[in-house]
């Protein structure tokens, strides 16, 4: 979307030119703008939902202004579900955006807390319960569901490398899908389940996954799923990794059960 050549003037009038609400943003807002020296454009987060036909993502625009201040744009360009030409609109702050991507799409944006944990567990005065059977039902995976992706722009191979290499159980992903994430350009983190306390050699011991979505190069997604646990022999935090839910939690089952 950007021209290195363009001058920032020429940049602004396009950005508003095209936005559906530019009309929307303050005059004195505009006024300022129409001093900008300079411009910087950057993508901030990107959004991919196919199977629901949706597609977003959102940029800032910088500008350095002529009393030595500065100023940013926060555009959202979308395609809704039979879409074929790209909408656009921008806002003058960040919150201005978020609820705009709540209004259009339901949701909050990748900005908002981790996403809480799902409801249920044991709370320990069933008397007589089975408790093999309590931990299959805590850390079974749920129904499949299509996950809505928005992804921050943040280093996100160096992201991944780093969740690689914390990993300590011999059967982490490999070579290849390491090979893979260098070409990651944005994540996500998503907490799938967290808090919970179970029996484990005798003591208590803490379970947390993870969901490290990434979105690559050619537009696909992949994702890692780290389990956080302090259910080893010293009682010390430990981090393991795979590459499915389902293995992830059947992992998390397992140390459970240790006896």
């Amino acid at each position: 979307m950007s021209d290195p050549y363009e001058t920032t003037e020429a940049h602004l009038d396009r950005l508003l030119g095209r936005a559906l609400n530019s009309f929307d943003l303050p005059d004195l807002l505009v006024e300022r703008l129409g001093t900008a020296l300079a411009h910087s454009s950057s993508l901030y987060t990107t959004h991919h939902s196919p199977a629901a036909g949706l597609w977003r993502e959102t940029h800032r625009h910088t500008y350095l202004l002529a009393d030595g201040g500065s100023a940013s744009l926060w555009e959202l360009a979308y395609r809704l579900r039979g879409d074929r030409d790209t909408r656009c609109e921008v806002f003058a702050s960040k919150a201005e955006l978020g609820l705009a991507v709540t209004g259009l799409f339901g949701e909050a944006p990748a900005e908002s807390v981790l996403d809480p944990s799902p409801a249920g567990g044991h709370d320990g005065d069933g008397e007589g319960e089975d408790d093999l059977s309590v931990l299959s039902a805590l850390f079974a995976a749920s129904t499949p569901q299509e996950r809505n992706r928005e992804y921050a722009m943040e280093e996100s191979a160096d992201h991944a490398r780093r969740v690689l290499r914390r990993a300590e159980n011999l059967d982490r992903p490999g070579e290849s899908v390491a090979a893979l994430l260098r070409s990651a350009y944005g994540h996500r983190i998503t907490q799938a389940f967290g808090g919970r306390q179970c029996l484990a050699d005798g003591r208590d011991a803490g379970f947390s996954l993870y969901e490290h979505a990434f979105v690559l190069l050619d537009g696909s997604e992949l994702s890692l799923w780290e389990v956080e646990h302090t259910a080893t022999p010293d009682g010390r935090h430990m981090c393991e990794v795979y590459e499915s839910e389902a293995v992830a939690r059947g992992a998390m089952e397992v140390r459970a059960r240790v006896r």
